[in-house]
């Protein structure tokens, strides 16, 4: 899976390494440290670009990310892309969570979901929710997901 900066810089370690890495070289600044992670996807003709990021808030003193986008050709209804975007988000949550206890990092996961029923995303969110939650997790929509809605938004092409 190919990571990396906000910057276009590759990271060429592993995920989970260079979080950890990332959570260390932070702390050690004494940074209190929040890890918000998210997911968006736009469809664009016969694909569909998903964006993953994992933000890292250093408390009164700004942020950074890193992303992850992957392309797919499968025709998803707006419900089964929301819950996509979703379990991609908790895919990468649930393989970094030890280090976010470890380390005593508060970790949420956002999901580009809004919460006015006027809108179809609305159709995912109990789904959503209650897949976030039963996954031991903490759950944002919108308005309050900005890493899916805002950063991982950023990241599609």
């Amino acid at each position: 899976m190919y990571w990396r900066k906000f910057n276009g810089e590759s990271i060429d370690l592993p995920i989970k390494v260079a979080v950890e890495e990332a959570i260390q070289r932070e702390t050690n600044k004494a940074y209190k440290l929040k890890v918000c992670i998210g997911t968006d996807s736009q469809v664009k003709g016969q694909e569909t670009e998903f964006a993953t990021v994992i933000v890292f808030l250093r408390e009164g003193h700004g942020g950074f990310m890193f992303l992850h986008n992957e392309i797919t050709t499968f025709k998803y209804s707006i419900k089964e892309r929301m819950l996509v975007e979703v379990a991609k988000s908790i895919e990468i949550a649930y393989e970094l969570c030890d280090l976010f206890t470890y380390y005593n990092v508060e970790m949420e996961v956002h999901a580009d979901i809004n919460t006015n029923p006027q809108f179809k995303s609305n159709e995912a969110l109990k789904e959503a929710m209650g897949y976030i939650l039963g996954m031991g997790f903490a759950f944002k929509a919108k308005p309050e997901a900005f890493a899916s809605s805002s950063c991982a938004n950023k990241a599609v092409n």
